[in-house]
């Protein structure tokens, strides 16, 4: 597990299973992809493999050992629903989520037809927040998928942005990211997509939370919108330690 995290709307990541394959626009540009083979020429045995699909049953029990609490990311360099993961070593994180209670995990899929079709399979404890990517409006059917899974939390990650998204649903869900693509090859994030967004969360009374505008260089164009940040949090009780981290 990472003991910390740039990603800014999480604490750390943990990663029992890395490596993923494309499924949509969003993917083209992935950064997991990128860092999973830098790190492999570095040498690093977890990414031995690049980035194909890998278990990793040693990093199941990280969690465990973090006795603070923390928001967790839950595989970062892949995707828990990918159709070559077994559904048994999915449950087998899922144990790990329900033991270690003293955290939320935040499960971001682009996938979640899988996670629908495991659903019955699988406790949801209060702490695992299920969340899907949605880059452009041909991918709103993500969102009434993820609508039928009984997580406790559901939010969604639009990023990278690559398009508006007009009426997108938004009943069951808790909270929405916002955010541009960044690094090598970025593409263009329009600003009305991204108020509109806004606009509608604010409309539905779901916490909104942007985090970056994107491009090349993504510490220049910053965070802001309209000469501030948008940080929301979903309005649900958390640890202390987690609303002050």
């Amino acid at each position: 597990m990472a003991q910390g995290s740039g990603i800014e709307w999480t604490h750390a990541t943990w990663n029992p299973v890395t490596g993923c394959t494309k499924v949509s626009p969003g993917c083209k540009h992935c950064y997991a992809e990128r860092f999973s083979k830098r790190l492999q020429h570095m040498g690093m045995e977890k990414y031995r493999n690049g980035f194909r699909i890998s278990l990793h049953p040693d990093s199941l029990s990280d969690p465990l050992r973090w006795r603070s609490p923390r928001m967790i990311f839950v595989n970062s360099m892949s995707d828990l629903f990918h159709p070559d993961i077994e559904a048994a070593f999915v449950r087998q994180v899922f144990d790990v989520m329900v033991q270690a209670h003293w955290h939320i995990f935040q499960v971001l899929t682009k996938r979640p037809e899988v996670a629908l079709s495991l659903a019955d399979k699988l406790p949801w404890p209060h702490n695992v927040w299920l969340g899907t990517s949605v880059e452009n409006r041909d991918y709103i059917h993500r969102i009434r998928t993820l609508q039928a899974v009984p997580a406790r939390l559901r939010f969604l990650s639009l990023e990278p942005l690559l398009g508006p998204l007009g009426q997108f649903p938004l009943k069951g869900i808790h909270w929405v990211i916002v955010g541009g693509e960044s690094g090598p090859g970025a593409r263009l994030m329009k600003p009305q997509w991204v108020e509109s967004i806004r606009d509608r969360c604010e409309v539905r009374g779901v916490p909104f939370f942007f985090k970056q505008w994107g491009g090349v260089n993504k510490k220049k164009t910053g965070r802001e919108i309209g000469g501030r940040t948008w940080d929301d949090q979903p309005a649900i009780p958390m640890p202390k330690e987690l609303l002050h981290a």
